[in-house]
């Protein structure tokens, strides 16, 4: 009996303790500092507070060179939304191309004039090549993405010391000599820009096989399929970027650095040192004159060469006519 006894008292001596510390634990964790609202860890925080992406609106009078755009026909409006969507939230490339075309729209604007070819062409260059002297892994050059062939047919210069397909001027001529002719075939803006950038041969196929004679009924390839939305979205977003978001002041667009012309008619055995004589280096010369492919002029036919020379005080040129 005083075993049992002894056995209770221990058992109860552990209930009591047990009892305490468990009291002071709930005590503790009441008497925790509260946590202030601002120091909450959230899961659900806006982290697009004040980036918002949506939708684009698209305008409801689309049309290149004038000629309309179906916009009634759903499977045309979702080409069109997927190039104002891609074009509009490529911001970067988006800046760039605005950029560009501050800088080289006058050159191009007078040519298309002068040649009866709309306005709305200059955005085609900007699809062919971002106005930038590419070559496409075809071997399409220059800011209107010439072939070779073509250009020598137009009458260009190209060899191993001269391409004119990266001359700006005198490539606008040439796309607005070749625009004009198929035009003439198709009797379509639309379906000549399309040539442009397929090969009116292609073009042509494939009308023929479809039976019909409207870019918007053609079933095309990928590229070209694409081709005409991408120059409206192009167009639209570049004409109106304030509606779409970007904001550019006049001193954030590139300039065209004032130049004058020096005219070469002899054999040119250095550019570095043709280009010291005006106090430039060789890297600004050929900015001006990409179209000089070579170090050298060999003009073995006493040929005539208009020479662009940018005026002092653009350019760094380090140690340039010393």
């Amino acid at each position: 009996m005083k075993h049992l006894k002894n056995i209770l008292a221990f058992i109860g001596l552990i209930a009591v303790v047990s009892t305490l510390i468990f009291a002071v634990q709930s005590n503790e964790m009441d008497e925790k500092p509260e946590v202030k609202e601002s120091e909450k860890v959230t899961t659900d925080k806006n982290v697009a507070e004040t980036y918002q992406i949506s939708a684009i609106e698209i305008p409801e009078d689309l049309n290149f060179a004038g000629e309309t755009v179906p916009q009634e026909d759903p499977e045309i409006m979702e080409r069109v939304d997927r190039e104002f969507l891609v074009n509009t939230y490529w911001q970067s490339n988006a800046l760039l191309l605005m950029k560009r075309a501050n800088k080289y729209f006058p050159i191009i604007e007078p040519i298309l004039k002068k040649n009866g070819i709309p306005d709305d062409f200059k955005y085609l260059a900007v699809a062919e090549s971002g106005l930038q002297n590419v070559v496409s892994p075809a071997g399409a050059t220059g800011f209107w993405q010439i072939m070779k062939a073509t250009g020598r047919e137009y009458g260009l210069e190209v060899n191993d010391n001269v391409d004119e397909r990266y001359h700006v001027e005198k490539a606008t001529q040439v796309a607005c000599d070749y625009l004009k002719k198929w035009k003439d075939r198709f009797g379509s803006w639309t379906l000549t820009a399309a040539a442009y950038n397929a090969g009116p041969a292609g073009v042509q196929k494939y009308m023929d096989i479809q039976q019909v004679d409207d870019y918007y009924d053609l079933l095309l390839g990928q590229e070209t399929g694409r081709y005409v939305f991408r120059i409206l979205a192009i167009k639209e977003i570049i004409s109106n970027r304030d509606k779409y978001g970007f904001q550019l002041e006049d001193e954030d667009m590139y300039e065209k650095v004032p130049t004058f012309k020096v005219e070469v008619d002899t054999a040119v055995t250095n550019w570095a040192d043709f280009a010291s004589l005006y106090e430039i280096n060789y890297k600004v010369l050929k900015r001006h004159n990409p179209w000089l492919r070579e170090p050298h002029l060999n003009n073995s036919s006493r040929k005539k060469y208009t020479i662009e020379i940018p005026n002092k005080g653009y350019y760094r040129v380090g140690n340039a006519g010393k």
